[in-house]
């Protein structure tokens, strides 16, 4: 089964940087879009970043460009977010997700916790 698994949250001060990363297993990934996603308490889950299969197109929320920066290694099956300038509210769960174009975002990693001090 498909499996997405996120990592490298953690606590960080306003103005530092963070990388996430995002393990896949169980699909072929370079046919696959991922992107991530973020939810602050009390609020809906928003996009933050996509990139396509290949790696040559990039989408970024306004709050995150110039920011973070998405990036994948299909040899790895792997997809990272540089965040760098992060502000506290930057602070959310961050969410990796695969799907295939043109449809949906199917299969959803079950998220980590980034928090930014002030």
């Amino acid at each position: 089964q498909v499996q997405l698994v996120e990592s490298g949250g953690g606590l960080v001060q306003a103005g530092g940087s963070l990388r996430l990363s995002c393990a896949a297993s169980g699909l072929t990934f370079s046919d696959y879009n991922m992107g991530w996603f973020r939810q602050a308490p009390g609020k809906e889950r928003e996009f933050v970043a996509s990139i396509s299969g290949r790696g040559d197109t990039t989408t970024y929320q306004d709050f995150a460009k110039g920011r973070f920066t998405i990036s994948r290694d299909n040899a790895k099956s792997a997809v990272f977010l540089q965040m760098s300038t992060v502000k506290p509210e930057d602070t959310a769960v961050y969410y990796c997700a695969a799907r295939l174009s043109p449809y949906q975002y199917r299969y959803w990693g079950q998220g980590t916790q980034v928090t930014v001090s002030s």
